[in-house]
């Protein structure tokens, strides 16, 4: 690549002792057919004040302006390695190029939400949905799940979606079913949990395994449960024993770093939980303590990038009557109490949600203020607190559902 941008960005005023310097601290996330480059503006802007930023890809050299970092270069392929650069351009001219970025490789960003209950009368659904993260819009059919169920979980790998868990208003399920992410269809039997069914658990997964955490089941028993379970995601068969977490829970919700699983919130009590806990998805073990929500919630969602874990909406109350719209997250490396990023469009309770490397979408749920299941998917854009705008719809209006994605945080 030249060490200057192209000949036709020099005008009649062109001095190239007025030019501004090159940006610095360039850094690229892939998404999909897209890449998001940041930098830092340079201190010196030359003669004039700065007018456009320019990323560049290599290879291709697709060009894309913008007026602040960062920039979205969309046309790549998926699949490809790309590094990008960025110049700077004022009344003068353009500025040299930057430093490369790292390498990013774009991919396919694939949600998926399944399972669920309509009406709370019965009607247990087997549907699976699918958005594209990266691009606003209404969930689309993917295929079914071996048996009709709610209060299942979800977690995956690049490849893989896995369910489990979830009851279908009679019979407590210990089935775990799994899907290729990149190939509609519907799903099929990857194994069975450690013990007996059981619903309202969470789950999180890296690369490599997927864990499941605690739940309850009050037909057989024993109740409220502290097990978390671990399958490898490439490899079809029975859960084995990983761990307890720190307190016998149901309703929680988790999420993972490639490192790191991170649960929160559920209820056994009067009141939901706070406490929030993690283990190591590699090392076998009991949880330890995290920190704390701000809030205690039940039926809350969660999802993560590589970085930040979110915990949103759910139950401040056993009774589920009152819902909360608050968004919190955490530092998955860094242990400590949740912060408060900003709100739903609505609150509500058992919803569901999946993320990308930049975008976490929160889907369905029991409305507080009707008490109706919704359509409603709802996002924010992980690097930035604030409030949740409007995604699109699911196929239908849908509780109890589970959600994931082929590249949230552990992948």
């Amino acid at each position: 690549m030249p060490l200057r941008p192209p000949a036709g960005f020099i005008s009649a005023n062109y001095d190239p002792l007025k030019n501004p310097d090159a940006p610095t601290g360039v850094s690229a996330t892939g998404g999909d057919a897209s890449a998001s480059v940041s930098f830092t503006a340079p201190a010196n802007v030359g003669g004039s004040a700065i007018t456009a930023y320019y990323a560049v890809s290599n290879p291709s050299q697709i060009t894309v302006s913008g007026t602040s970092s960062p920039i979205n270069v969309t046309g790549l392929s998926n699949g490809t390695a790309y590094t990008f650069q960025v110049w700077a351009l004022n009344s003068f001219g353009p500025g040299p190029f930057s430093a490369a970025s790292g390498s990013v490789t774009p991919a396919f960003q694939r949600g998926l939400f399944g399972g669920g209950d309509v009406s709370g009368g019965g009607s247990r659904q087997n549907a699976i949905t699918y958005i594209s993260i990266s691009s606003t819009g209404n969930s689309v059919f993917f295929g079914n799940l071996t048996v009709g169920r709610y209060s299942l979980t979800a977690c995956a790998s690049s490849t893989r979606a896995i369910f489990a868990g979830g009851e279908d208003g009679t019979v407590f399920k210990n089935v775990i079913d799994y899907v290729t992410i990149a190939s509609t269809g519907n799903a099929t039997t990857f194994g069975t949990l450690t013990s007996n069914g059981r619903a309202d658990l969470g789950g999180a997964s890296n690369e490599t395994r997927g864990l499941f955490f605690a739940g309850y089941n009050a037909q057989t028993g024993p109740g409220f449960v502290n097990v978390i379970d671990y399958i490898t995601i490439a490899s079809t068969g029975n859960a084995t024993d990983f761990g307890d977490t720190t307190s016998t829970v149901a309703g929680l919700a988790a999420c993972a770093s490639s490192t790191r699983a991170v649960y929160a919130g559920g209820y056994q009590g009067s009141s939901p939980f706070t406490a929030i806990g993690y283990v190591t998805i590699a090392s076998t073990g009991n949880a330890t303590s995290f920190g704390n929500l701000g809030t205690g919630v039940t039926f809350v969602s969660s999802c993560s990038n590589s970085t930040r874990g979110l915990f949103a909406g759910g139950w401040t109350s056993t009774g589920y009557t009152s819902g909360t719209s608050s968004i919190q997250y955490i530092t998955i490396a860094s242990t400590g109490n949740s912060v408060s990023f900003g709100n739903l469009t609505a609150a509500r309770g058992q919803l569901a949600a999946c993320s990308s490397p930049t975008r976490a979408v929160f889907a369905g749920g029991t409305e507080t203020s009707s008490g109706s299941a919704v359509q409603t998917m709802d996002y924010i854009t992980i690097a930035s607190t604030g409030n949740a705008v409007n995604f699109g719809n699911l196929t239908t209006a849908i509780k109890y559902l589970a959600g994931t994605s082929n590249c949230h945080g552990g992948v």
